[in-house]
């Protein structure tokens, strides 16, 4: 059992895992882009990215969720904190982060700004981050005509670009909560002047209500900030937070105004005010339901000054020497927490990456609401006779849910495998929250009657890889080794839900009904030859490779899952006999020639997608990619001890396996067990195995510096192409952004890394090197003679992910594609954790600040370091998860 630990944060998790103290009730939940949301669009045409727009956001009330800078606030955005600046140049009230649209990004939205997201607690009790706010007037214009005349196969012009950084001319606005007690909040922001001469800057700490009574469906009080006599605080009285006072350090004017888009007093109130000059923007009676404190800063050249709030249920003096007392304190606790949560191996620069992974993690939760039979009708739409308008089939769902994010400003929204794998990040450290929301997509106000799990807000009915029941495996079986028990209530309870989930994609996804399956783009946007998830040009359709092997480890995730569940209830063994045979029938359709044509290609060594054209016959497509990789993933295998307990069970599968020639022919020949006697489950043999990873592990094709490949690199100079009719469809090597515009264009899967596909990759080779052992060797690179184990194989391939962000001899990390102004004194420390990383160079691409599951980097060197193959061969995968610095908060006092 792992060791437990009784330090102050994990005091606070054990107290709010149990109920005892609500130290998760407010936190960074505010998002960083409402503005362009599917949520906020009520237009005609449905274009989200128009209909309310960066522009207009400073003016027109948000109906669903709010905006803002270095955000904080309750679980149910009743009420805000956040911070406005002005440099006394830029046209603009800076009160959120500007980027460009879909149309407007020549690769898609994109964000252009610079924010980094430093340190953060489970329990929000410490949060740190660090905006660079420029001292020149804010390019804006530049950034959207420059980046327009740009096409997909340009660079993106980005703020660093235009130079507005030269001479170090900006600020660093360094911004800290901690708090005092679970409703009790502090706030530190230092603001660092890195330029050359003195600089003025205006800082508008605010708070704000979210709009939920101009939409006539509130019903209750209205909430209201009024000004506190004789003091610089305000009073925020709320029906849902009680009355609370933000008090700040100093005599500073207070600017009151109303959070709507119409009225005397308006929510543009503070740029008009401070832009403008405009004095009668602002309520002289001071009240309203936005409000901030006018900050007036004058920073020495080099220099630096602090501003001090507090947040809580009383009102009284804030002593800046108590506020720096608490957030002090705080750090050290942090600090306490991470060296008890992570390895004492690491490197201080591992530590560093995986530090600030997951403050990114933990900074990216947002509250989520939607209740889409009220937006449906606010359309003017009968819910349920509105299926021609986006989402329409989802009048079921009611969110109202603080969620682990992608990214608050690219994907400000829930998309459902993302989740999956936050969830294994966010064990490290918060295991209470990564099950609820492990938990929370497959709940009644979410999961489809139908039993399919929403995708993402854009269209709900699109179809995630499934991956939600080998992400509750995992994360069960860490809470187990923390704990010493593991729980089964919770296991129980996501296991029918999954169940309901399973039973969609068996009858929805199967077109056949022979157990071969499509699902559309799956999570791989514009892997494919053509658009996975609209009609084909030849007519017919496509048995996906990669949807295949996603329903195999679908199939034995459900049934490691109903064998722990019938430790306790036997019935659960033949739920296990039942996702076995499952297996076994994908298992021969992968190996079964359809059409002339099966997806394994003998003469590739490699699994490819078949296209079943009208006619009845078929057709692989050739694109060495990750969907041939995918099948790899589907190998797993189970605990000896377990399974020896269910003897009817295994004489049950054996049974199966006799009775059916063709089950045996594909799962007998080579069939193989570890060392413990496991039992391994996969789509291959030894010999098929082999192959693959020759083309996984050969630089030429997927094993790149940093990780693997989403494309073979074989395709940049012999891309593969399709042709139909009169048109050409092809596939090349491009390592960096996407010259398609498939999905948007704003992501790609031909070529570069992506964190997900990699840490399955890395499962599989260790579930393998269970079955193998030591014998089993293969050349890692493929041609070096240099032959490796599979546990060593998959080290290396963290290692090589790890490295991505970790400071080279010259101090340049390849994340940052150098750029050398990253390795300089004030930047060198912030790193970013993008969407997807160059295939060649490591440089991050796509969105900016993706922690989400690029945050799963946390997990490889803490799961690597001081681990060896033989704890593996000598205790099974719970060698592995007992090594890890996992913490019992269950049993802290």
């Amino acid at each position: 059992m792992a060791t437990s630990h009784t330090g102050a944060e994990h005091r606070r998790l054990h107290d709010a895992d149990t109920g005892t103290a609500p130290w998760r009730r407010w936190g960074p939940y505010l998002s960083e882009r409402q503005w362009g949301t599917v949520r906020e669009d009520y237009s005609q045409d449905q274009d989200a990215w128009n209909h309310l727009t960066h522009d207009q956001s400073r003016s027109r009330a948000y109906r669903w969720g709010e905006d803002g800078i270095a955000g904080f606030c309750d679980e149910e955005q009743s009420v805000c904190l956040g911070l406005a600046l002005w440099n006394g140049r830029d046209p603009i009230l800076k009160e959120r982060y500007f980027g460009l649209t879909n149309s407007e990004g020549n690769h898609g939205e994109d964000v252009k700004e610079y924010w980094f997201y430093v340190d953060a607690t489970p329990t929000h009790s410490y949060q740190k981050m660090v905006y660079k706010y420029p001292q020149r007037e804010f390019p804006y214009n530049d950034l959207v005509a420059t980046n327009g005349g740009r096409g997909r196969d340009g660079f993106e012009y980005e703020l660093m670009d235009t130079g507005i950084f030269a001479d170090d001319r900006y600020f660093d606005v360094v911004v800290e909560y901690a708090k005092d007690g679970p409703e009790d909040i502090l706030a530190r922001i230092t603001v660092h002047n890195r330029g050359p001469a003195d600089a003025s800057l205006r800082v508008l700490p605010s708070i704000w209500f979210r709009n939920t009574w101009s939409w006539g469906t509130s019903g209750g009080a209205r909430p209201e900030l009024r000004s506190v006599p004789g003091r610089s605080a305000v009073e925020a009285v709320h029906e849902r937070t009680g009355t609370r006072f933000l008090s700040v350090v100093g005599d500073h004017p207070v600017l009151f105004t109303e959070n709507e888009t119409d009225g005397p007093y308006r929510k543009d109130a503070f740029h008009r005010y401070v832009i403008s000059g405009e004095k009668e923007a602002v309520n002289p009676a001071e009240t309203g339901t936005k409000a901030a404190f006018d900050v007036a800063l004058d920073v020495p050249a080099g220099g630096s000054s602090v501003i001090r709030l507090r947040f809580g249920e009383t009102v009284g003096d804030v002593p800046a020497s108590a506020v720096d007392q608490v957030i002090d304190r705080r750090i050290a606790e942090a600090d306490e927490f991470y060296a008890e949560c992570f390895a004492p191996a690491l490197t201080d620069d591992e530590r560093q990456v995986a530090r600030q992974a997951m403050a990114g993690m933990l900074w990216s939760k947002q509250y989520f609401g939607y209740d889409v039979e009220r937006w449906l009708t606010e359309h003017g739409r009968d819910p349920l006779q509105a299926r021609d308008l986006r989402n329409g089939d989802w009048f079921h769902m009611i969110c109202h849910d603080v969620i682990s994010m992608p990214d608050k400003w690219e994907y400000p929204w829930f998309a459902a495998w993302d989740l999956a794998f936050h969830t294994i990040a966010l064990s490290l450290v918060d295991l209470g929250f990564a099950k609820k929301q492990l938990d929370l997509l497959l709940s009644r106000r979410y999961l489809h009657p139908s039993g399919q799990i929403p995708a993402y807000e854009w269209n709900f009915s699109d179809v995630n890889p499934p991956v939600h029941a080998w992400a509750t495996g995992l994360v069960y079986d860490l809470d187990k080794a923390r704990n010493g028990v593991g729980d089964h209530a919770w296991l129980e309870s996501v296991f029918h839900k999954l169940a309901k989930n399973f039973t969609w994609w068996v009858n929805r996804k199967d077109h056949d009904g022979n157990n071969v399956f499509q699902g559309g783009f799956l999570g791989l946007d514009n892997i494919g030859v053509f658009d996975r998830s609209a009609p084909l040009p030849t007519g017919g359709y496509l048995d996906q490779a990669d949807g295949t092997a996603w329903m195999a480890l679908y199939c034995q995730s459900m049934l490691k899952i109903a064998l722990e569940l019938s430790e306790t209830d036997p019935v659960y063994a033949e739920q296990a006999q039942a996702y076995f045979e499952h297996f076994a029938w994908i298992a021969v359709a992968v190996n079964h020639e359809t059409g002339s044509a099966t997806m394994w290609d003998e003469e590739d060594g490699f699994f490819y997608d078949l296209l079943r054209l009208p006619g009845g016959s078929a057709q692989r497509l050739r694109v060495r990619s990750l969907v041939g990789l995918l099948p790899l993933a589907a190998a797993t295998v189970y605990d000896p001890a377990l399974t020896a307990r269910h003897p009817q069970l295994l004489d049950g599968m054996r049974d199966f396996i006799d009775r059916h020639p063709s089950v045996s022919s594909v799962l007998m020949p080579g069939r193989v067990q570890g060392q413990r006697g496991e039992h391994l489950l996969a789509l291959f043999d030894e010999s098929r195995l082999r192959r693959i990873l020759t083309r996984m592990l050969d630089e030429n094709e997927f094993l790149s510096p940093y990780g693997i490949r989403s494309l073979s690199r074989h395709h940049a100079e012999h891309p593969f192409e399709f042709r139909v009719g009169d048109q050409t469809y092809g596939v090349g090597y491009q390592p960096a952004e996407s010259d398609s515009a498939m999905f948007g264009g704003n992501s790609n899967w031909r070529g570069p890394i992506w964190f997900p596909a990699n840490i399955l990759m890395i499962r599989a080779l260790l579930n393998l090197y269970l079955a193998y052992g030591d014998d089993f060797t293969i050349e890692c690179p493929t041609g070096s003679g240099d032959e490796k184990n599979l546990f060593e194989v998959a080290r290396e391939l963290s290692e090589r992910q790890t490295r991505i962000f970790l400071p080279g001899a010259d101090g340049d990390r390849p994340c940052y594609g150098g750029q050398k102004v990253f390795a300089s004194e004030h930047w060198r420390d912030l790193i970013l954790f993008s969407e997807y990383f160059h295939g060649d160079n490591g440089a991050g691409l796509g969105a900016a600040h993706q922690t989400g599951w690029t945050g799963l980097v946390a997990l490889f060197p803490n799961v690597f370091a001081g681990l060896a193959g033989t704890d593996l061969l000598e205790q099974g995968m719970a060698g592995m998860l007992h090594q890890l610095p996992v913490v019992d908060t269950e049993e802290s006092t």
